[in-house]
């Protein structure tokens, strides 16, 4: 959504579908996204807005005004899967701000009260965490959340356990890859690593995603989440506007994402539900410039790169 010259929402909700897309993501609630999605089938992870989580987690009269405007007056016609509350706040959020991370679980627990007994089975409420609430990463099976990230993360995993409700997690061995080149190949963040790059007890790792993703399982487990499973709320790979951004390089990650998360990792064979970030380039994106290039199209709907779905 943050560009000035993106399609016209039903016209993207076409090109979802004519694309075998079954699953979008929108960071806020969107009311023309939302009308263009009655209907389409889609399913919808919709997140609520970092700045709103103070109200929702003090006023509960305020959360059930929020699902009210935002989820009842568009179900059953949008297929809503999804509620994240808040992305990226815990311990703090991208510009090392601490306000919003306390107030997440309050606000997770009052919008699925608000959901009810009618739409609290089939909307799963959870918030959107990145990699760095995990404090220790390698090896996989030693994966812990960090301090800061720990005081939050056990009660909210309490409140998924009992909910049954998932984690959402964003994954990017890119970022990974470019913070740490000496131990990180550009093969093994790819997904084209010819063997085994990293052993774990049993377990192989042929890749720096499933090695990931298992340090947040493995993270859960400690803190009694044995059974909250993991969706990648989103991942991705840059292909302009700095290093190894390249069309090649993220033509590469995104088309062998797609084909691996269906069978899931080492510590958790199965499919494992992904969203890529992100569908478009986005020209308003503020901070570095690969930020601005992470789409898989262009706003002419044309691909960067070929990826199948």
């Amino acid at each position: 959504m943050k560009g000035d010259n993106l399609p016209h929402p039903s016209d993207v909700v076409n090109l979802y579908k004519s694309k075998n897309i079954g699953l979008m993501r929108l960071y806020t609630p969107d009311q023309g996204a939302l009308n263009a999605l009655r209907g389409s089938g889609i399913q919808l992870l919709l997140d609520v807005a970092n700045e709103d989580l103070q109200n929702l987690a003090t006023s509960p009269s305020a959360a059930a005004n929020w699902v009210q405007t935002n989820v009842r007056a568009y179900s059953p016609d949008v297929k809503f899967r999804y509620i994240a509350v808040g992305n990226e706040v815990i311990p703090k959020d991208i510009n090392n701000n601490a306000q919003y991370a306390q107030y997440v679980l309050g606000a997770m627990k009052n919008i699925n009260n608000a959901l009810g007994n009618d739409l609290g089975g089939k909307i799963k409420v959870s918030t959107s965490v990145s990699f760095g609430v995990i404090g220790v990463s390698y090896p996989p099976s030693h994966g812990v959340f960090s301090g800061d990230a720990m005081t939050y993360m056990r009660p909210i995993v309490q409140f998924l356990t009992s909910t049954g409700a998932p984690l959402l997690v964003n994954v990017y061995p890119y970022f990974s890859y470019k913070g740490d080149t000496n131990h990180i190949p550009l093969q093994f963040a790819t997904f084209t690593s010819p063997s085994t790059v990293v052993h774990d007890g049993s377990l192989n790792y042929q890749n720096l995603f499933d090695a990931m993703v298992d340090s947040v399982y493995a993270a859960l487990s400690q803190v009694g989440g044995a059974n909250v499973p993991i969706v990648v709320s989103e991942s991705g790979w840059p292909s302009d506007g700095g290093f190894a951004a390249s069309v090649a390089n993220a033509g590469t990650y995104n088309a062998n994402l797609v084909k691996h998360v269906g069978s899931g990792t080492p510590r958790k064979p199965g499919p494992l539900e992904t969203y890529v970030f992100a569908m478009f380039n986005e020209d308003q994106k503020t901070g570095d410039p690969t930020e601005q290039h992470f789409g898989l199209f262009y706003p002419n709907q044309q691909p960067v790169y070929p990826v199948s779905f």
